[in-house]
């Protein structure tokens, strides 16, 4: 039986562990843009302009916006990614069902706000890049939360 501290520590742990995985997404963006000579993508300032209706002042403003939403909708990744563990579904699998949940928001919420085509009208070589930045977040914040969750079961054996 779950008690509402084991749904509360989950829930922290996620919130770590996508901010993890978030920071190492945020790496593998930032590489592609220099390497591939990619555009910084404006998705994140542009979903919450239209969600909540905020106008940035100015180019450095939204992309304040934007990275601050990223972070933070990183960050809430996390947190599914912790009650599948909570729940018994952990390791690889849950990074594997984690993995495609994010893939199929990014592939569902872009077209539905009317600020991304819908992955069928981008091609297969982009589709692939965003599908290895996705699996470097949900890998990374996979193993941050097995790692948490590690140190947290020494600290409890230990007391």
């Amino acid at each position: 039986m779950t008690k509402a501290g084991d749904l509360a520590s989950a829930i922290g742990k996620g919130l770590v562990a996508g901010a993890a995985g978030t920071v190492a997404i945020t790496a593998s963006q930032l590489l592609a843009q220099r390497v591939l000579g990619q555009e910084e993508s404006s998705a994140p300032a542009d979903a919450v302009e239209k969600l909540i209706g905020v106008e940035p002042k100015d180019e450095g403003a939204k992309r304040r916006l934007g990275m601050l939403t990223h972070f933070v909708y990183g960050a809430g990744w996390g947190i599914p990614r912790a009650l599948m563990e909570l729940f018994g579904l952990r390791g690889w699998s849950a990074t594997g069902v984690h993995f495609g949940m994010v893939q199929g928001a990014a592939g569902a919420m872009l077209p539905a706000l009317d600020i991304g085509p819908a992955p069928t009208e981008i091609p297969p070589k982009e589709l692939g890049i965003e599908a290895v930045h996705h699996a470097v977040y949900a890998v990374t914040t996979g193993l941050v939360l097995e790692a948490i969750d590690r140190r947290s079961e020494r600290l409890r054996l230990a007391a």
